[in-house]
């Protein structure tokens, strides 16, 4: 069996990471700089730039899952089309607004174009079980290398083009994404089992009584949350650092270069030690120290001086664990979810992951508009601490892998007896068979013997 990725897997990877680097560029590429170059929009005030950075959560969160099931319905493509023509619109009414408001209702349509569970389940039916991984790690770095060029490149552009223009740039990205939906992504000639894919409903209620489920979404709303408050704060506060707008570029690039390399020990650490507690502590306890850099930077304002660098400083403690928890993240709630159950799983993740950002927006605002940006930061290091708190119970979870195997037309009387015979191989861990499906996913250690599992399938 190969063990790299073939033609169509390769193309598939790449054309799907352009789409969504694409998408999730041209969203990011506004948060610097909203609430520095936005301020000449009608009805500005810094809880309007937190509304307004924030909107795409709440629509993204109120129909990913949605989306999802709906691409199994109507098909990948249709879903990814359609989405990306919203999110096109999305970004051409931002780009005729001249208030705050239509801004947000800008903001708010281009995350109604949600298409982050059908990409993803559209790279599942086109890879094989064993090079999935691969597949969603090559679309997982592209969408932290957006985020990483967005942050540079916002104050940048914005300086030329202003806040209409990076809008009116935004939905040209989302229509080359759409080009290369149809010029580059591979067509699908058959469909991955859609339980590791996207949500069913039927199974969400019990992703939700997980209790190690439940501390990754919630560290995931956390982590949102943090990004989209701070993204009202920091640039705001960077101005009352003495430091003008078009210049905050300078200071996002070389922070987010040494975040990168300081997470790679981290990484390594990891690895070497085969843990996930010890390095999500780590990183999450780099972000507490962040904030309170950040917070204390801030104070110093009032006595007249500045501390960019003490802003710097925070900023890079805060990427580095961010980029850990990131790559992280995903990878665990794929590891700890039951198999057949992934796409419920993820489809839970991603709407807290979006519902944080919408909230990390109005928090965000509304703490600068009463409290200033100290007031920002020491609230997002007190909801640090808490969630430092929660994940001392975190535990690492068993070294398996996941495995889907097709199962002919069974019946009822049958199934039961291919579940034992599964359960009994050596280095099972968990079998769920999913008859309608014509799939069985299991959860097995390494090396395990899948021309065993197959003969066990069979009889």
């Amino acid at each position: 069996m190969s063990q790299g990725l073939n033609p169509t897997e390769k193309k598939t990877a790449f054309s799907l990471a352009g789409v969504y680097g694409l998408r999730m560029f041209g969203l990011f590429l506004i948060m610097p700089v909203l609430a520095t170059y936005g301020q000449d929009l009608q009805g500005f005030s810094p809880l309007w730039v937190g509304l307004a950075i924030g909107a795409y959560g709440l629509t993204q969160a109120l129909l990913q899952i949605p989306a999802g099931l709906a691409s199994d319905r109507f098909g990948r493509k249709k879903v990814i089309t359609v989405g990306l023509i919203v999110f096109a619109i999305g970004s051409v009414v931002a780009a005729m607004a001249d208030s705050i408001y239509m801004v947000a209702v800008g903001r708010a349509l281009q995350g109604a174009g949600a298409i982050a569970s059908a990409v993803l389940a559209l790279a599942s039916d086109l890879t094989r079980d064993e090079q999935r991984p691969k597949v969603m790690a090559v679309i997982g770095s592209f969408i932290g290398l957006s985020f990483t060029v967005a942050l540079v490149a916002g104050p940048l552009l914005a300086e030329s083009l202003g806040i209409n223009g990076l809008f009116a740039l935004t939905s040209v990205l989302a229509l080359a994404a759409l080009a290369v939906v149809h010029l580059l992504v591979p067509n699908a000639v058959q469909r991955a089992p859609s339980g590791d894919l996207v949500a069913a409903p039927k199974r969400l209620a019990a992703m939700l009584k997980n209790p190690h489920l439940l501390r990754l979404d919630f560290s995931i709303m956390v982590l949102h949350m943090l990004i989209t408050a701070l993204f009202v704060a920091l640039p705001l506060a960077l101005l009352d650092a003495g430091m003008m707008a078009d210049e905050h570029w300078q200071m996002y690039l070389p922070c987010m270069l040494i975040a990168f390399v300081l997470m790679v020990p981290i990484i390594i650490f990891g690895v070497k030690k085969k843990t996930t507690r010890g390095p999500m502590l780590f990183a999450i306890g780099l972000q507490l120290l962040a904030t309170l850099v950040m917070g204390v930077a801030t104070l110093a304002f009032g006595a007249g001086s500045s501390q960019v660098w003490a802003l710097a400083i925070g900023t890079v403690l805060f990427f580095t664990g961010l980029n850990y928890l990131e790559a992280a993240l995903p990878s665990l709630i794929s590891r700890i979810s039951p198999p057949g159950d992934k796409g419920s799983a993820m489809g839970i993740y991603s709407t807290a992951q979006f519902g944080g950002a919408f909230a990390g927006g109005v928090l965000g605002g509304v703490l600068f508009q009463t409290m200033g940006a100290a007031g920002v930061f020491f609230l997002c290091a007190a909801i640090i601490a808490i969630w430092f708190v929660l994940m001392l119970k975190m535990e690492n979870p068993q070294e398996v892998k996941s495995l889907t195997l097709e199962v002919p037309h069974a019946e009822a009387n049958q199934i039961d007896a291919i579940v034992t015979r599964l359960t009994a191989l050596p280095g099972v861990v968990e079998v769920i068979l999913v008859p309608e499906q014509h799939a069985a996913f299991l959860k097995v250690a390494d090396g395990f013997d899948v021309a065993e599992a197959r003969s066990a399938i069979s009889g």
